[in-house]
């Protein structure tokens, strides 16, 4: 991979798909960038969002790494990798510290001290680690909605934080199986994140939105209210249980239901689709469309109205006036929009990858949305320092190397800001995130011991 900065990688590891898309950026704005190469594989050894088979998930890695390097013309030995797991929790905590009896203007410090207060609130089992840690909102002297509180006056500091944990096995399991590919892990995000960013518009976020992802094996949800994710989960239910249900009730082989399923997804093949040596004799067999359509609705209706119904704070829709933006590879069944809002009540659209991205023949559709949000996720931690907060040591706990290439130095005009405020200079900054030294050092050192004693 060339070694300068204009050039962003992301890995996505799925259940049915590894996904690896390169963005260059504009030369005229660092923010603007153009996918130049998508490479995907099936998935192999992998099950539910869980590695399962290691060396199989790194032959697909590979693949698709190689598919992406053939249209790009280099070699590419670092991204981003996106992921799921079967147990991802996203707790809430607030913390409060006061900045004295006088006001005076927020340091960075006090930032500091105000997210670890709202970490010490927060109770996390030995075999979890915090993958994200988001600042919600912070607020000051009770004056809420407040996104960069430094330089800010006031006597009080408060914020409301949300932390998304992971179980360290499955992180680890994650990178190895990209390095074991080759690929350097510059950082490591959750898949139902990255779909948000791939698939939602700031109007939405703002308005109030809920992205949901449905992969092969898990479906991802990202609840944003006022511009920032109040809430990630994942349920255990995706697009190859709706292949098992069409191979148990139509009796057919999994390859055969697997195919069935895209075809319908992707086509209109009448009111009779027909596979060919689908039955035990050899002979083809027809399926009434219809019949294959109610089999997977039966699903979906089970996925949104038991499971992510339940999902939906006190069941009020009217909490996320942008409605419902759908992605992944189940997005594709027809008639799903008009589906999901007589069973949700909501406004429900289809997403593409946004931001008019050109992608490559094949990747325009909404099971490509992922890959786009990995892009965009380097991009947002790049543009805001206080938007997903890493600990500064956050390389060195995952045997990470420090030399990430897409945490790129603040502006000048922020680097001035914080050297007012007493802040460390850009260029003493190391690591992923150390630029806005944001995170709980207790708590951190505490997660380091635990990991030691894990690996």
């Amino acid at each position: 991979m060339p070694k300068d900065s204009n050039t962003l990688i992301g890995l996505t590891v799925g259940t049915t798909k590894i996904s690896v898309i390169v963005a260059e950026r504009d030369p005229r704005s660092r923010d603007t960038v153009q996918i130049i190469g998508v490479g995907s594989a099936p998935s192999m050894g992998i099950r539910k969002g869980l590695i399962v088979n290691l060396e199989k998930a790194i032959q697909s890695v590979r693949r698709a790494r190689r598919e992406a390097e053939n249209m790009v013309g280099f070699q590419l030995d670092r991204a981003v990798v996106s992921f799921s797991a079967d147990d991802v929790s996203s707790v809430p905590s607030k913390g409060i510290v006061s900045l004295g009896g006088t006001p005076r203007q927020v340091r960075v410090e006090d930032v500091e001290r105000v997210i670890e207060d709202a970490q010490s609130q927060l109770s996390i089992s030995r075999n979890e680690i915090s993958l994200h840690t988001i600042p919600v909102s912070y607020s000051i002297d009770g004056s809420t909605g407040i996104d960069d509180p430094l330089g800010m006056t006031g006597t009080r500091l408060a914020m409301d934080l949300q932390t998304v944990t992971v179980p360290s096995r499955y992180m680890q399991d994650v990178i190895n199986c990209a390095e074991g590919a080759g690929i350097h892990v510059d950082g490591l995000d959750v898949k139902p994140l990255s779909a948000a960013l791939g698939a939602l518009t700031e109007e939405e976020m703002r308005a109030g939105v809920i992205s949901i992802c449905v992969g092969g094996g898990t479906t991802g949800l990202a609840f944003y209210r006022d511009g920032r994710p109040t809430k990630v989960a994942i349920i255990q239910i995706g697009g190859d249980h709706i292949t098992n249900d069409l191979a148990n009730v139509l009796h057919l082989p999994l390859r055969k239901a697997e195919e069935l399923k895209k075809r319908l997804f992707s086509s209109d093949d009448g009111s009779v689709i027909t596979l060919d040596g689908s039955s035990q004799s050899g002979k083809a067999i027809r399926i009434e469309t219809d019949k294959a359509i109610d089999i997977i609705c039966c699903r979906l209706d089970e996925l949104f109205t038991d499971h992510a119904l339940a999902q939906i704070p006190e069941h009020n829709p009217e909490l996320f006036p942008a409605g419902i933006v759908l992605s992944g590879g189940v997005a594709k069944t027809p008639d799903i929009d008009n589906f999901l809002m007589d069973i949700l009540k909501m406004p429900v659209r289809v997403a593409e990858p946004m931001d008019n991205y050109d992608m490559p023949p094949g990747c325009e559709d909404a099971s490509f949305v992922n890959a786009v949000g990995t892009i965009k996720y380097i991009l947002s931690k790049e543009r805001s320092p206080y938007r997903f907060i890493d600990p500064p040591d956050w390389p060195k706990i995952h045997g990470l190397s420090g030399d990430s290439g897409f945490a790129k130095p603040l502006s000048k005009k922020t680097d001035k800001k914080n050297s007012a405020l007493g802040a460390p200079r850009t260029e003493d900054s190391r690591g992923l995130w150390s630029n806005a030294y944001l995170t709980a050092n207790k708590f951190w050192a505490k997660t380091k011991e635990l990991l030691k004693e894990l690996f």
